[in-house]
């Protein structure tokens, strides 16, 4: 390594008039209204180096703080870090369609006006992911996945939060799309997650319990843990028999929720958890014991006030797909106020039940249809129409191929699929809208090898190719990292002689028959390459960059390969078949 101090104190004097010549040169290239010192810095560096040799690069480092000071004289401000090619100003097309500020401010006002509207109890339904709603991220570019937990820390004093879970999602270990765990070990996550944040978790609910053996053991589990649980059986002619419904051998024979506080948030680790029935099964409980309570619904989806096949509700039915929810016309809405909203197939066949209940406690409904119930302001917070319709048919596609992946596995249906391939011809889109599709396809043809594609946030399309030290998904980000660093394609930011060892150590002690890299693999070989190669750490620190980028393989990936992806914030897909025809995967 290049001895900057040593060099410095033998050529000071020189050092002294580059130095100078160097501070001229940056104080001509700076222009008022115009940031030309970042931009300029590498080129001037260059230029520089030519003029002096070594001791000029010496200059450009020392001058770094007088030339900040140079700066601050013109701007009133100092100059942001920057190095290379690293820091270049980004090209950003990623459109934003959702104003998640304005939206903040309209929730909370109409979520207080509706506890207002009650004077003891609220029980407000909250669908969707409470904590991290990633579905309306990624459908409504903007949406910060924690919007609703933001609303909820504003009333942290007042709230409580019950925990709802199905005993036939325990029994068949039904796994959240977006995380990889099952729903019981999500309950555990989200019980952790609002503690940290200071808000308070009450208890949990196992509804739809006939017996199973594994919600038996979920609840001993969460009881050792001091964590209250509550059952709520499956009821007979539900949801139609209302006469049984409202009554003791109903909703009576729930166990009732003790609660503390006068907001309760019941939640849940994904949709048809049971949810709004616990809401109704409390207020028949509630009005056996004399308190007045209310219920109010918090859904994002889908959105009430934009048309019933707007990509963004098509969306929802794709994601909710295995549930068999079908969007529709709320009917009672329409009726009571000639006015056409948009809700779900659910919602309208409880609403006569909900209907009886509160006729039951008030004398009278205060709700006159579903959309009635709800407080969703998400559709008055839609900015830029077009960019929410892009993002939405994008995530339809990504279902398509979810379900797909799925039914090659055997954990989805025919019909899962058949739905969203109708919710594709209702949107108008195919497989070939979804730009890194072709590109991957291609690549592996010309290959003869499974290969991936990824587009990055200016548009530019990358692919990677399965070679023998790399697996096309490791090679696609080692390609990716270099594009966004500027680093030219024949150098080498992670040296073959490194990566050899580690293929011996996977095959050789480890048992694994694949020598390839995985990607957490060669993102740990590049983070050691960083410690002795600068190449290295410029294209190490492009990784955020990555996040919201689009990718697609030939093949569908290892578990190992999947995970990566999704920490790393990259929206994947995959092609419904396996690299290899083997018969365990």
């Amino acid at each position: 390594m290049y001895n900057f101090r040593q060099d410095s104190c033998k050529t000071s004097s020189l050092w002294r008039v580059t130095g100078c010549r160097t501070v001229l040169l940056y104080i001509r290239r700076i222009k008022p209204g115009k940031n030309h010192f970042h931009k300029n810095l590498r080129h001037t560096a260059c230029q520089t180096t030519a003029f002096a040799g070594k001791t000029a690069l010496l200059c450009v480092l020392h001058c770094t703080c007088f030339l900040s000071v140079v700066y601050y004289a013109c701007y009133g401000k100092m100059p942001v870090r920057c190095a290379g090619p690293a820091m270049r100003k980004r090209k950003r097309t990623m459109k934003i369609g959702f104003d998640n500020d304005k939206y903040l401010t309209m929730q909370s006002e109409h979520i207080r006006k509706r506890i207002d509207q009650f004077d003891n109890k609220l029980y407000l339904e909250f669908g969707g992911k409470l904590f991290d709603d990633y579905h309306a991220s990624r459908v409504l570019p903007g949406f910060a996945p924690d919007s609703k937990l933001k609303l909820l820390m504003q009333l942290s004093d007042q709230a409580e939060i019950v925990i709802v879970i199905s005993a036939g999602d325990i029994e068949k270990n039904k796994v959240r799309g977006d995380l990889g765990i099952t729903y019981d070990s999500d309950v555990l996550r989200l019980i952790e997650s609002f503690r940290e944040q200071g808000l308070f978790v009450g208890s949990v609910v196992i509804t739809q319990y006939t017996g199973q053996s594994s919600a038996n053991l979920f609840k001993t589990r969460l009881e050792k843990l001091g964590i209250r649980v509550y059952i709520h059986y499956v009821i007979e002619g539900y949801p139609s028999n209302i006469p049984l419904i409202v009554s003791d051998e109903g909703y009576g024979k729930n166990d009732y929720i003790e609660t503390s506080r006068p907001l309760v948030i019941i939640t849940a680790p994904g949709p048809g958890s049971g949810k709004m029935a616990t809401c109704l099964s409390q207020l028949y409980h509630e009005h056996k014991r004399g308190v007045r309570a209310g219920y109010a619904k918090f859904e994002t989806f889908p959105i009430w006030n934009i048309p019933l096949k707007h990509p963004v509700n098509l969306a929802y039915e794709a994601a909710t797909a295995d549930l068999n929810d079908v969007n529709m016309i709320d009917p009672f809405h329409l009726e009571a106020y000639g006015i056409t909203t948009v809700n779900y197939n659910r919602d309208v066949e409880i609403f006569p039940v909900l209907s009886a209940i509160f006729e039951k406690i008030y004398g009278e409904n205060p709700y006159k249809s579903p959309t009635d119930m709800g407080v969703n302001m998400a559709g008055n917070c839609i900015c830029d129409d077009e960019a929410c319709r892009d993002a939405s048919n994008q995530e339809i596609i990504r279902r398509y191929y979810q379900a797909l992946n799925g039914l090659a596995e055997g954990t989805s249906t025919e019909e899962e699929v058949f739905k969203i391939e109708l919710l594709m011809k209702q949107a108008h889109i195919t497989v070939n809208d979804r730009t890194v599709v072709d590109a991957a396809l291609k690549r592996a043809e010309e290959t003869g090898a499974p290969a991936a594609a990824l587009e990055l946030p200016d548009g530019s399309i990358i692919t990677g190719k399965t070679s023998n030290l790399l697996g096309a998904s490791a090679a696609l980000l080692l390609n990716a990292l270099k594009k966004l660093a500027g680093i030219e394609d024949e150098v080498h930011i992670i040296s073959p002689s490194a990566i050899e060892p580690i293929q011996k150590l996977k095959t050789s002690y480890l048992g694994s028959k694949n020598p390839r890299l995985h990607t957490d693999e060669v993102l740990i070989a590049l983070s050691i390459s960083a410690a002795t190669n600068e190449t290295a750490q410029l294209a190490l620190d492009q990784i955020p960059k990555l996040r919201g980028c689009q990718v697609h393989t030939s093949v569908m990936l290892s578990e190992v390969d999947v995970k990566q992806f999704k920490k790393l914030s990259i929206q994947l897909t995959s092609e419904a078949k396996y690299e290899n025809k083997k018969l365990y995967h």
